[in-house]
């Protein structure tokens, strides 16, 4: 198991930009694509970017393409998400996540079994 700890969420205004950090402790952390997912007040938690196991590999929400990068440490075992140009849309709760070991790099929410406990992100206007 993994266990995942946020931080670099707040308030911004519209243009701005924040980096979100996510640490990983417990199983070896290389062997876990991961992925950062939002969830804004009544909607569905969606994937915004995913990253595999060595860096390889990233996806990107088309909401966010050009305006987030995700990027990875296996040596200090930490993935982050830089997020640039932000629009008020962009307010949510963002969680880090990570997939079930052993399965190429997806996006679908049911193929993450670990996340964190979120940290909010407000873009005002």
């Amino acid at each position: 198991q993994v266990q995942l700890v946020e931080s670099g969420g707040g308030s911004v205004q519209v243009g701005g930009s924040l980096r979100l950090s996510c640490a990983a402790s417990g199983d070896r952390f290389s062997d876990y694509p991961m992925g950062w997912f939002r969830q804004a007040p009544g909607k569905e938690r969606d994937v915004v970017a995913a990253i595999s196991w060595n860096g390889g590999v990233t996806y990107y929400a088309n909401s966010v393409k050009g305006r987030f990068t995700i990027s990875r440490d296996n040596a200090k075992n930490t993935v982050s998400l830089v997020m640039n140009n932000l629009k008020p849309e962009d307010t949510a709760v963002y969680y880090c996540e990570a997939q079930l070991p052993g399965r190429a790099l997806t996006t679908r929410p049911e193929d993450y079994g670990y996340w964190g406990q979120g940290t909010q992100v407000t873009v005002s206007s």
